[in-house]
């Protein structure tokens, strides 16, 4: 990046900017090049000095949270990556008739705000219990499971736009698909607000601890992943079709398809992004030339990627 912008970036982070910065440090499958820029924003004020310098440079910006569900290259990402700090990480909860609003900041973790519910004895989030991830990045996926989802919940959502500053959307105004949220364009997301309904605290309780266990008897522990790889198709579940073919335990390099759930690859020995990438492409191939059917990545595929030949 030109010294000049690094300078600027500089006046408004401070010590919260660095360059060329790992981004496998700050991803869960332990992978990824670096990032030209790495800034840590605490506020909207942050965010819209970093956006409407970009904006000027014609410089992208890619926003990371917790940094699951993402396969960032290892090349890298050119631009200025935004790490979403604690003080976007906030939760703040108000009653409203038989239930209660949640306010809780992009950067605030997934685990917390449903920890928080059921201890308000607020229902609506028991899907999530055990979702690794950001409340941004579950937003920016529509994160679910075991039939909930996060557009049951999803009154509003905030955000900065370097055009306009800070706007909000009602849930009227967004659009949520399977395991997809379309974003508003230039939009980075900083606080999305939840409207949950009172229950009984054990029901609650019941019902994540259900979550839970089908949870941890499915999943890969202990070892590095971003979650599941490919949306299930309509009708189907992606790691069964996975299993049929015989891909469980396949493995590229340092990257293997998991033997507890096929739907998830593990890095089991300094995996590089090509190595996950490279078995994802079997994976698709072998289901499509045995079961006709095409999976679809869930998780995104961050930063510079070779071309297909």
């Amino acid at each position: 990046m030109k010294q000049q912008l690094q300078h600027t970036l500089r006046d408004i982070l401070g010590e919260r900017v660095c360059f060329d910065e790992p981004l496998s440090r700050h991803t869960s499958f332990r992978i990824g090049g670096p990032a030209d820029a790495w800034a840590e924003v605490s506020n909207a004020g942050e965010i819209l000095a970093v956006q409407r310098l970009a904006r000027d440079a014609g410089i992208p910006v890619f926003v990371i949270g917790i940094g699951t569900n993402i396969l960032v290259s290892d090349r890298g990402v050119r631009g200025i990556v935004l790490k979403l700090g604690k003080g976007l990480g906030a939760i703040e909860w108000s009653l409203s008739g038989d239930g209660a609003r949640a306010r809780a900041g992009a950067a605030a973790p997934f685990k917390k705000l449903v920890l928080e519910a059921a201890g308000r004895e607020l229902s609506g989030l028991e899907f999530a219990e055990g979702i690794p991830g950001s409340i941004g990045g579950g937003l920016l996926m529509n994160a679910g499971a075991f039939g909930g989802e996060m557009s049951d919940v999803v009154e509003s959502v905030e955000g900065v736009e370097a055009e306009r500053g800070e706007i909000s959307f009602d849930r009227s105004e967004l659009n949520f698909g399977y395991r997809t949220f379309d974003l508003p364009r230039g939009l980075i997301v900083t606080a999305v607000n939840f409207l949950l309904r009172q229950d009984a605290g054990d029901e609650i309780r019941a019902r994540m601890t259900s979550a839970k266990r089908k949870r941890e008897s499915k999943q890969p522990l202990g070892l590095p992943n971003a979650g599941s790889i490919f949306k299930n198709p309509p009708g189907e579940f992606a790691g069964k079709l996975i299993d049929a073919v015989g891909l469980k335990g396949s493995r590229v390099g340092g990257a293997m398809v998991s033997e507890d759930h096929a739907n998830f690859i593990v890095n089991v020995d300094k995996a590089r992004a090509t190595d996950v990438k490279s078995l994802m492409d079997q994976i698709v191939d072998a289901v499509w030339q045995r079961k006709q059917v095409r999976l679809v990545p869930e998780i995104r595929l961050v930063g510079e990627w070779e071309r297909a030949s």
